[in-house]
C-alpha cells in the first residue's frame, strides 16, 4: 500500500465523523507495551519493553494480545511512525479518542500532552517536534490507579475480580489513535444547533493553528441531491456564529420528511470550506446535522412537535473479547441495528461515553440516545474537580449529535452516597445540572436518574420489582396515589425526590426494571430475577413490558438490559449479541 492510499485512510471508518478531513493515517495495530505494576517509572528511557500490544484494544482484553487484569498502576506504549510529507506551513496533529485515565504522551522524547480524564479525547499538534526525515517516536504513558475511587470509573471494579454490578477494568490507550495533517490555518471545531420553530441552523465555528484575519467560511448544506443552504460568511477573531435559514417547506408533510426521526433519521450532510482572500480554499471538512428538536410539554418528552413515547434499553457497551472498545466498527453499527430490530427507539447508554462511530450510526440509523456520565465512587474535592471538567469535554465533544435527547450526569446517587444528610452533595447535584442546563439548553437533563430526584427535567425511577400487581398499583395514576408514591415509595430503598423536587409539568420514566436473567451456565451470573428456559424469559419479558406500558404514569421505560455484560446475565441478548429468545418476538413484547 502506498504511503498516499495509507495517509487517506478511508472516510466511512472516520474517528471524529462530524468534523472529516481526506488526509488522516490511523496508528491503530502494533505498538511496543509494558506494565508498570507500581507506576513508579516516570521516564521513557527506563521502560522495558517486554510483548507487542494490540491497539486501541485495553490490555485487560484478550484482543489487545496482553490480557492482564492484574491491578497494576500505569502501562506504557511505543511506535515509531512514518509521518506524510508537509507542505510548507502545514501542521501535523495526533489524536487520541481515549486514554485511561491520566496520559502523558512524548513524541521524538519531547512531551507533546498531557491529559487526565479517561472518556474523552485530547489533541497534541507535534510540528515542531518531528525530527529530520519520515520516522518519527511516539511514547504514551498512561496512569490508572485501580483503587482510586474519586476518579470518574463507570463500571470499573476497584477489586481484583469482577463483582456484583462492576465489571473488568480498562486501562490505557482504548479508543483510535490516529494523525492528521492540516493547513497552517485550519477548521478547529464545529458545533451545530437547529431550530425547529423558525426552520434554522446555527453553526458555531473555532479556527485553530496560525492567525489570520482575510477569513471566510463557505457552507454548503444539502439532503442527498437537495441543496438547502449554500453561503459565505467572513470569519472575525478565529471565530464564527451564523444563523443559517432554510427554506421552510411550509406544509406539516413537506416538513416531516426533512426531520430526524427515529424511523426516519434524515441527516443533513454539510460541506465546509475555509477560504482566503481570493475566495481559494485553506482547508475542507466535512460534517452533518439534522432538523430536530427535543423538549418537554408538560408530561411528556415532545420530538419536533410530537409525543414521543421512549422505548429505550440500558446499553452497557461491552464486548466480551474486547472490553469497552467495540471489535469493529461493523460491531458498532450492528449494535444499532439489534436495538432497533428489538423495537426499541432508544438506548440509555449506561455509565460510559460511547465511541462517537457508535453515535454516528444512531445518528444515521436513527436510535435515541441518553448520554450518562462514568462514576465516581467517593465524594472529595477531586471528585467534583474530575467529574466537572471530564462531563465539560463529553458535551463539548458530543453535543452537535442528533441522537442524543438527554444528558444524564449523575446515577442513583454514586459518587454523592449521603444525598439526604448532607447539603455540599446536594449542591453538586444541582451544580451539574445547571451546568449541563448552561452548556446545552437545548435538551432535557437528568440531574440523578433513579432515585432520590432533586432537579431534574424528568422524574426517574429505577424499580426492580417483578410482581406486575404490585408494579401496577404503586404507579396508578391518581392524584392520591401520586403523592403516596413520591413521598414514600421507597424502590432501592431510596427516597424518589430530596428537597421539595418540583414534579409538576414533568414526565415520569421508569428508567431501570427487569433485569430478567437466563444464562448458558448458572454458575457465578446473577439478575434481579431469573428464567429457566427461554420460553419462560419470553412470557416473563412480555407480561412485565405489557404491564409497564399500560401505566398512563409514565412517559416512556428503559429496560435492563441489552446484552448480558460478564456476570451480569440479564440481558435480552447474550453477550455475544445472539438472542436469547426470536428477534421477533421481542420486537413485538417491545413495542406492543
Amino acid at each position: 500500500m502506498s504511503k498516499r492510499k495509507r495517509e487517506s485512510a478511508p472516510m466511512h471508518d472516520y474517528p471524529r465523523p462530524q468534523l472529516q478531513r481526506e488526509h488522516w493515517t490511523s496508528l491503530n495495530g502494533k505498538w511496543d507495551f509494558a506494565i508498570d505494576a507500581d507506576g513508579s517509572i516516570t521516564s521513557p528511557d527506563d521502560v522495558n519493553w517486554k510483548r507487542p500490544i494490540t491497539v486501541p484494544f485495553a490490555p485487560e482484553t484478550p484482543m489487545s494480545g496482553i490480557e492482564d487484569t492484574s491491578l497494576f498502576r500505569a502501562c506504557w506504549y511505543r511506535r515509531t511512525v512514518d509521518t506524510p510529507p508537509l507542505n510548507d506551513g502545514e501542521r501535523l496533529l495526533l489524536h487520541f479518542g481515549a486514554v485511561d485515565y491520566l496520559a502523558t504522551v512524548w513524541v521524538n522524547g519531547h512531551v507533546a500532552a498531557r491529559h487526565e480524564g479517561g472518556y474523552t479525547p485530547f489533541t497534541a499538534d507535534i510540528t515542531e517536534m518531528l525530527a529530520p526525515g519520515k520516522t518519527q517516536m511516539i511514547i504514551v504513558r498512561a496512569e490508572d490507579d485501580p483503587l482510586d475511587l474519586a476518579k470518574p470509573r463507570g463500571k470499573q471494579d476497584w477489586k481484583l475480580d469482577p463483582h456484583s454490578i462492576w465489571y473488568p477494568r480498562t486501562s490505557g490507550i482504548w479508543q483510535t489513535v490516529w494523525l492528521e495533517r492540516v493547513p497552517a490555518t485550519y477548521i478547529r471545531r464545529l458545533r451545530w444547533t437547529p431550530n425547529v420553530a423558525r426552520w434554522e441552523v446555527t453553526l458555531a465555528t473555532l479556527i485553530g493553528g496560525e492567525r489570520r484575519e482575510d477569513l471566510r467560511l463557505r457552507v454548503r448544506l444539502r439532503v442527498a441531491d437537495r441543496m438547502l443552504a449554500e453561503d459565505t460568511y467572513a470569519v472575525n477573531d478565529g471565530e464564527l456564529h451564523r444563523v443559517i435559514r432554510l427554506p421552510d417547506p411550509g406544509i406539516d408533510d413537506a416538513r416531516n420528511d426533512l426531520f430526524w426521526w427515529p424511523w426516519s433519521p434524515t441527516l443533513i450532510d454539510a460541506d465546509i470550506d475555509l477560504l482566503d482572500a481570493n475566495d481559494e480554499p485553506i482547508d475542507s471538512v466535512q460534517s452533518y446535522t439534522a432538523m430536530r428538536s427535543v423538549s418537554i410539554q408538560g408530561d411528556r418528552l415532545v420530538m419536533n412537535g410530537r409525543p414521543m413515547y421512549l422505548r429505550m434499553v440500558l446499553d452497557q457497551g461491552y464486548w466480551r473479547e474486547s472490553g469497552m472498545t467495540a471489535p469493529s466498527d461493523a460491531a458498532l453499527r450492528r449494535d444499532v441495528e439489534l436495538a432497533k430490530e428489538m423495537g426499541f427507539n432508544g438506548v440509555r447508554k449506561h455509565q460510559k461515553i460511547e465511541d462517537p462511530r457508535y453515535l454516528y450510526w444512531a445518528d444515521r440509523l436513527g436510535l435515541m440516545v441518553w448520554e450518562e456520565m462514568p462514576s465516581a465512587y467517593r465524594f472529595d474535592a477531586s471528585t467534583v474537580r474530575r467529574v466537572t471538567r471530564e462531563w465539560t469535554e463529553a458535551i463539548e465533544r458530543d453535543i452537535s449529535h442528533p441522537c442524543i435527547i438527554c444528558w444524564v450526569p449523575l446515577n442513583e446517587s454514586w459518587g454523592v452516597p449521603d444525598l439526604p444528610d448532607r447539603s455540599d452533595q446536594r449542591d453538586f447535584v444541582r451544580a451539574l445540572y445547571y451546568l449541563t442546563k448552561t452548556l446545552d439548553p437545548t435538551r432535557p437533563a437528568v440531574g440523578n436518574d433513579g432515585w432520590e430526584n432533586i432537579v431534574s427535567d424528568i422524574i426517574t425511577i429505577h424499580d426492580y420489582d417483578g410482581d406486575l400487581i404490585a408494579i401496577a398499583q404503586r404507579y396508578e395514576r391518581h392524584e392520591e396515589n401520586l403523592r403516596a408514591l413520591f413521598e414514600h415509595a421507597r424502590p432501592g430503598n431510596k427516597q424518589l425526590l430530596l428537597d421539595r423536587c418540583e414534579t409538576r409539568g414533568k414526565p415520569v420514566m421508569l428508567t431501570e426494571f427487569g433485569g430478567i436473567a437466563l444464562a448458558r451456565d448458572t454458575r457465578g451470573t446473577w439478575g434481579y430475577r431469573r428464567a429457566d428456559t427461554p420460553k419462560r424469559l419470553a412470557q416473563m419479558y412480555e407480561g412485565l413490558l405489557k404491564q409497564v406500558r399500560a401505566l398512563p404514569l409514565f412517559a416512556g421505560f428503559c429496560y435492563t438490559q441489552f446484552t448480558d455484560t460478564y456476570q451480569e446475565a440479564n440481558g435480552l441478548l447474550y453477550m455475544d449479541r445472539t438472542p436469547k429468545f426470536p428477534m421477533k418476538e421481542i420486537a413485538a413484547a417491545t413495542g406492543g
